[in-house]
Order: structure tokens, then sequence, then C-alpha cells
């Protein structure tokens, strides 16, 4: 039997001193068809997944996520992550770290974080 139980999305308060967000498009210009673009592969959706629920830190760097994937890869997934609206990344030095615009998505499209945080790999 299923369980309704949803997994709590984490969310972390922002830390004083931050960097200043990577180039990203405003909440009001984020497009459902856009999002749905960037989390339709598995790696991505995966990604998004992992920092609602496992985030340890306010944002978090390529490394952190474990997959075994070239790095130039990865960069350009978050990258797509990013111009779609779904992650803020910020560089530090020469490392970026990224983490999911929660209250950007969640006013634009209620409900939708809640779905990808309840999903799992038997959804696919």
């Amino acid at each position: 039997m299923a369980s309704n139980t949803r997994p709590a999305i984490r969310v972390l308060p922002e830390p004083p001193g931050l960097p200043e967000p990577l180039a990203e498009p405003a909440m009001e210009d984020l497009r459902l068809e856009t999002v749905f673009g960037a989390l339709s592969g598995p790696l991505r959706l995966a990604i998004v997944r992992k920092l609602l629920l496992e985030r340890e830190e306010f944002d978090h760097p390529c490394g952190w996520f474990g997959f075994d994937r070239p790095k130039s890869s990865l960069t350009h997934h978050f990258k797509a992550l990013r111009e779609a609206g779904v992650l803020r990344q910020r560089q530090y030095g020469l490392e970026r770290r990224s983490e999911v615009r929660v209250d950007d998505l969640d006013a634009r499209f209620p409900g939708l974080l809640d779905l990808i945080a309840s999903s799992s790999t038997e959804d696919r």
C-alpha cells in the first residue's frame, strides 16, 4: 500500500555575505514549458530532487551530488536548469554552487516542487 506522506522539502535560511547570483530569468518570466523542458531529463530531475530533499548547506557544488558524469556534462545540465529558472547559482572563486528557487517556483507553479520531491526512480 502506497503512503500519502510527502517528503519534506528542506529550506535553509540564506547566510549573510553571499555572492550575487548568476543571470537567471525573473520569476514573472518563468514559463511552464521551459521549466518542464529543463526537467525532462532524468539526471536533471535527480539534481533538483536531491537539492530539495537532501541539502546539507544553503547551496552545493557539482561534486556534492556524486554523479558519475564528466564535469563538462554536469555543467551543461546545471546551466540548462539555471537558464530555465529552476536553479539559482552563485560563483565562489572557481566553484559554482546551486540551490533550487523554491519560493519563485512555488509562487509561479504551486505544487510542482512537491510533485518532484514525491517522485522516485520507480516512477520513471
